[in-house]
């Protein structure tokens, strides 16, 4: 039976919507086992640092193969990830899932090379479609996910395939400079974020670009840019002109509305794995190969 453990490395989260994710994991033949602390509560936090990166570290250290879910980004994973001991995840390697905050992890597991599972977290499980839940099963479990999604106007037509990195935007900017930093060259970039102005996703984007992480990409790939606004002076862009002028001087494909992110319908992704991305005036189709983990 594939091992599950959940942890809350970063904000709160009410143990009703751990518990709903316990109760699908289990009904899909998980075993689960859940973080001392993952319903805490100290301030902002599920747990004081200290105890945040005891269950992270219980979880990275236990004797098995399987998967860390956390439960849900907001932030705080960047305090606890340099206290971490990665001696017995060398040994027992776990697909880390999760996205928005959880970017952090991948970023690590990528510099690692190991994979790791952008996805839906517990705090949206209620809220997923069926599709995104049945994606992370694969994922886990082995097969094949294949999504075929509608065009945007600024679409790129083109073809990648190779692994595929990314995040949250934000978390992927701010890592920029660190021992975090994200690895992109040859790689397949997705991106996603939320709450965000449109002026500070054109800094961001320019971020990325002057470290030298938009030009030696295979492609770019754009989730849900959900609740973004406008500042009070307007910009004079949408979010996804702004995307598709940053990277205007390339020839790699460019998609958008892929369906990842701070969205409802949250498909996962496998970092670090090899995927095949096809663009075309109609729309896009990713497909990926999961040998399990």
């Amino acid at each position: 039976m594939k091992k599950i453990q959940i942890v809350s490395p970063a904000k709160s989260i009410d143990s009703e919507k751990i518990d709903f994710a316990k109760n699908w994991f289990a009904d899909a033949a998980y075993d689960v086992v859940i973080g001392e602390h993952a319903s805490g509560e100290f301030n902002y936090f599920s747990g004081t640092d200290e105890e945040r990166l005891s269950d992270f570290q219980t979880a990275v250290d236990k004797p098995h193969n399987g998967a860390i879910v956390c439960s849900r980004g907001g932030y705080g994973s960047v305090r606890i990830i340099d206290k971490l001991n990665w001696s017995q995840f060398v040994r027992y390697p776990k697909a880390i899932c999760g996205y928005s905050d959880v970017t952090v992890f991948h970023n690590r597991m990528n510099r690692m090379g190991y994979p790791s599972i952008h996805c839906a977290a517990p705090l949206n499980f209620k809220e997923n479609t069926p599709e995104s839940l049945t994606s992370l099963n694969v994922a886990l479990s082995g097969g094949t996910n294949s999504y075929d999604f509608k065009g945007h106007k600024l679409n790129r037509i083109g073809e990648a395939e190779d692994k595929v990195v990314g995040g949250n935007l934000a978390i992927l900017a701010t890592l920029c400079g660190t021992d975090d930093e994200l690895d992109t060259d040859g790689k397949i970039l997705f991106i996603e974020d939320i709450g965000e102005a449109v002026y500070a996703i054109d800094r961001m984007m320019w971020q990325l670009k002057k470290a030298g992480h938009l030009s030696k990409i295979e492609g770019l790939m754009v989730g849900g840019m959900t609740e973004m606004k406008d500042s009070e002076v307007p910009f004079g862009k949408t979010v996804e002109e702004v995307i598709s002028d940053c990277v205007a001087e390339y020839e790699y494909p460019v998609c958008f509305n892929f369906p990842a992110g701070h969205v409802e319908d949250n498909r996962a992704i496998i970092f670090g794995k090899k995927a095949r991305l096809e663009v075309s005036g109609d729309g896009a189709i990713f497909t990926q190969v999961s040998k399990g983990f």
